[in-house]
């Protein structure tokens, strides 16, 4: 029997049958392969800064706690949490990002033939873990590059126990307003949970933006999901939290790793709570930074979807994306294409600082003019 006889055997037909995430090479990598003295990453909407002072200062005094396991109920930062958005405790999940979260609450309520819905172009977390448990994804095309929640609702049917709203979406930038959410609460079947994926929220100043806090208080069926990963500057600690009925919150305590959550992550997220000017000044540098890659993108003949709210944009630039995201690479920029997301023809580039912002410009005068 070959190898890929005993593989095709031993996993699960859903397993079998999933194409994996296919992450970005790491800037070294790309360094040693392409012989460049600098390489730019504008590809994985990670922000430009490293953690808040106070979290580095925290990460440090963690360090000879090392030989400890962590707290495994991460007690001191559900609190925190539940306190910041006037919740009780048991209404608080953490996890190894958002995007655990998402993996937990696959795991807690998905059987085979079990649906979810989301839009599409989307996170494709929610349609990858889905397909591992054996449940069916059910994708509905975007409209004018936000999430369509009418036709969202018609594609929810008997079995469907998930709808993933994530706002603003990734890849596109986009969001739905305050009303549209109001509307899609009073509209979903009461069978169905809603996740609200809102890893970005803090890039946004926004009276129209919904905040999903609001409806978990009024009593709706809701997740709301955030990161640490973003603009706190902390995605290699993978640590993000959910927002839940407590019924929920303990379902995913059933099925998520003991131990997932490092203390050096706990304790950064927990001093990253405290610095609201430093949260103030890197909201206002990404709405600037922003700015400026729209420009720069548009100089150069790429037309960005908006109006974009995150630190990142979409744009289309051909059939297949591939070959552009090549180009760039050889000039030592790295931005994301999004065949995993649904979105073949486009690119995903992250807002960097200004310098990296010009090394981008410069990248694609030379693409271009060699095209």
């Amino acid at each position: 029997m070959s190898l890929a006889e005993i593989a095709d055997s031993f996993f699960r037909p859903a397993v079998n049958d999933l194409v994996p995430y296919e992450p970005g090479k790491p800037v070294e990598e790309v360094q040693r392969e392409l012989g460049l003295e600098r390489v730019v990453k504008l590809a994985s909407n990670e922000g430009p800064y490293g953690p808040f002072p106070q979290a580095r200062e925290a990460i440090e005094r963690s360090v000879g706690e090392l030989n400890r396991y962590p707290d495994g109920g991460a007690y001191r930062l559900r609190a925190a949490l539940a306190e910041r958005f006037d919740l009780r405790f048991e209404e608080v999940a953490i996890g190894a990002g958002s995007d655990g979260l998402v993996d937990c609450l696959t795991q807690a309520a998905l059987e085979p033939g079990d649906e979810i819905v989301c839009g599409w172009p989307s996170f494709p977390s929610y349609v990858i873990d889905a397909r591992k448990v054996g449940a069916v994804p059910r994708t509905v095309p975007l409209r004018d590059g936000r999430y369509d929640l009418d036709a969202l609702l018609e594609a929810i049917g008997p079995r469907t126990k998930i709808a993933y709203l994530c706002l603003p979406n990734n890849p596109t930038g986009t969001t739905n307003t305050r009303a549209e959410l109001d509307d899609w609460f009073e509209r979903v079947p009461e069978h169905v949970v809603t996740v609200l994926d809102q890893a970005y929220a803090e890039y946004i100043d926004d009276p129209d933006y919904p905040d999903g806090v609001d409806h978990l208080k009024q009593g709706r069926r809701v997740v709301v999901l955030r990161t640490f990963s973003k603009i706190y500057g902390l995605a290699g600690l993978r640590v993000g939290y959910g927002l839940a009925p407590a019924e929920i919150v303990t379902g995913i305590a059933k099925v998520r790793r003991a131990f997932d959550i490092t203390t050096p992550a706990q304790e950064a997220a927990l001093a990253s709570l405290d610095s609201p000017a430093e949260l103030e000044r890197r909201r206002t540098e990404n709405a600037q930074g922003r700015a400026e890659l729209e420009r720069i993108l548009r100089e150069h003949g790429l037309d960005p979807v908006g109006p974009a709210v995150a630190n990142f944009l979409f744009a289309e630039v051909g059939e297949d994306s591939r070959p552009f995201f090549e180009q760039l690479l050889r000039e030592g920029v790295i931005v994301r294409p999004t065949h995993g997301f649904g979105a073949p023809g486009a690119v995903r580039v992250t807002v960097g600082t200004a310098e990296e912002q010009e090394l981008l410009a410069q990248a694609l005068t030379r693409v271009l003019a060699r095209a």
